[in-house]
């Protein structure tokens, strides 16, 4: 069974760097579709897994932008791992109104919270509408796609609990 959880971690965290690649032109370089697939892998993933591919996908997709940021981007690799942890979690318990609730308050507001205090409360204003947008695009981005996997899961990927 872990074989095919890192299976399924190794291909969302291929299609966060591809989504990583489609960028949200909002003026903050590394902006992008890479969320989006880690939310869909918590039908298929328990939630570290889910996490750890959504980590290594904001990886991919600041390496794209020459990561412009430079090393707070491990930061925010970190917060994508904990914010998709706990959707995935909402979504194993089933809380499926609270679940993007969280991401978007979590990833939209929060996360760009210490920005404030390690760069400047300047940029954080700037930055937060464009990180808020991109999070509500990759947030409506699965939730469209997530009644297509339902039928995918009983096709013989899910049964991953």
């Amino acid at each position: 069974m872990k074989l095919k959880h890192l299976t399924l971690t190794a291909m969302f965290t291929a299609l966060c760097a591809v989504g990583g690649l489609v960028k949200i032109p909002m003026g903050i370089g590394s902006t992008a579709l890479d969320s989006a697939p880690a939310l869909l892998s918590a039908a298929f993933l328990p939630p570290v897994f889910s996490g750890t591919a959504a980590l290594l996908g904001h990886i991919a997709s600041a390496m794209y932008s020459g990561f412009p940021l430079g090393p707070f981007h491990l930061l925010i690799a970190l917060e994508m791992f904990v914010i998709v942890l706990i959707f995935a979690r909402l979504h194993k318990a089933k809380k499926n109104v609270l679940k993007w609730i969280v991401f978007i308050v979590a990833n939209g507001l929060l996360a760009p919270l210490p920005f404030y205090f390690l760069i400047s409360p300047a940029f954080f204003i700037a930055a937060v509408p464009a990180i808020f947008i991109a999070t509500v695009i990759n947030a409506m981005i699965a939730a469209i796609i997530y009644p297509a996997l339902k039928h995918v899961k009983g096709k013989g990927l899910g049964g991953f609990q």
